[in-house]
């Protein structure tokens, strides 16, 4: 099964500028993205491989990755 990709730039193609121009000169932002895009490629692979994970901690890791797109696109807003 081949899951869908959430990676913040396919997230919000709107703000493409903005989200290059802020991690360009905000290192927190830039973490925040980097955090999100990783957390995503590990959902990914687990899910595409089958690997063994419980639900409660895929479903956590999702949760995880749903706050950090969030924060992400609070600060994109305000940027």
């Amino acid at each position: 099964m081949l899951s869908e990709h959430h990676d913040i730039d396919h997230e919000f193609p709107e703000y493409h500028e903005k989200l290059e121009a802020l991690c360009a000169i905000d290192a927190v932002f830039t973490d925040l993205v980097q955090r999100h895009d990783r957390l995503d490629d590990e959902i990914r692979e687990l899910e595409e491989r089958g690997l063994p994970i419980g639900d409660t901690e895929i479903e956590a890791m999702k949760f995880r990755r749903a706050e950090l797109k969030d924060e992400i696109y609070i600060r994109l807003r305000k940027g």
